[in-house]
């Protein structure tokens, strides 16, 4: 890859901070409570509990929570949260007694989902601004580590699954959904930025 990759987080942010502020703007991606629902195996009725402004900026491609189930007391990261959608649910899983947190670079998104967490009263769900292959948590703390459509984006794909290794405890698991393409891209569709960017 030739492209600056700072260019390309900034351009993610930018993306996604507009996701957060329109949830129904001009973006070529599905988003919100309808599409995740339909599309994606989500409860419908189970997202309609939660407050509106963290379902519609939902832009995953899959249900990591549908992998396997948390368990409760579990210690939760999130690699990409968002507007807090899926750490909201696994907050509800682990219960009380366990903790979620979130990473994510995009103030707008963190805003909504801090503000999800607070409306939702879910005091021992947490969001950190963080680039996903450098977390900013200790070793062999996490249980379960989640991520939904966003691992696709880092072009540190090495460091993002290093970190993973590295905070989970002996036992601990990784459930995400994510892009994945069968065939080699030309070296023009590598560093389309554009196209890194959804």
């Amino acid at each position: 890859m030739t492209f600056d990759r700072e260019r390309l987080k900034k351009e993610i942010r930018v993306t996604y901070g507009r996701v957060a502020e329109q949830p129904d703007g001009d973006f070529h991606f599905h988003r919100g409570p309808a599409y995740a629902s339909s599309a994606l195996g989500y409860d419908r009725a189970e997202l309609d509990e939660l407050p509106g402004f963290v379902t519609a900026p939902f832009a995953g491609v899959g249900n990591p929570l549908k992998v396997r189930s948390v368990p409760r007391r579990a210690t939760v990261i999130d690699l990409g949260s968002g507007g807090g959608m899926d750490c909201l649910l696994a907050g509800r899983r682990v219960g009380p007694e366990g903790k979620v947190i979130g990473f994510d670079m995009t103030e707008a998104m963190l805003g909504k989902a801090r503000e999800g967490a607070q409306v939702a009263g879910m005091r021992h769900v947490r969001f950190e601004q963080a680039d996903i292959s450098q977390l900013p948590i200790d070793d062999a703390l996490v249980d379960v580590a989640i991520s939904n459509g966003v691992i696709n984006l880092s072009p540190e794909k090495p460091a993002v699954f290093a970190e993973l290794h590295r905070v989970l405890r002996k036992g601990g698991w990784v459930q995400f959904a994510d892009i994945v393409i069968e065939s080699e891209l030309s070296a023009a569709a590598l560093n389309d930025v554009e196209l890194w960017v959804g």
